[in-house]
């Protein structure tokens, strides 16, 4: 975890990393953590939707 931060850091503003507390490569959390998938899976949603608002800008009305 320690090279891809490393590497996060050294793109700058170019790079987004958002670690999700407990879960695996699939996104699955393990019982005995009391979180379920699915909380994961929202909160992973959540922070697509913020990144994308950030990075792709809105269009503009005319």
């Amino acid at each position: 975890m320690q090279l891809l931060q490393a590497l996060v850091g050294e793109l700058g503003s170019r790079a987004t990393l958002k670690l999700f507390a407990d879960a695996d490569h699939s996104f699955h959390v393990p019982a005995r953590t009391g979180r379920k998938d699915s909380e994961i899976m929202a909160e992973l949603l959540d922070a697509l939707a913020g990144w994308i608002e950030m990075t792709i800008p809105r269009a503009v009305k005319r």
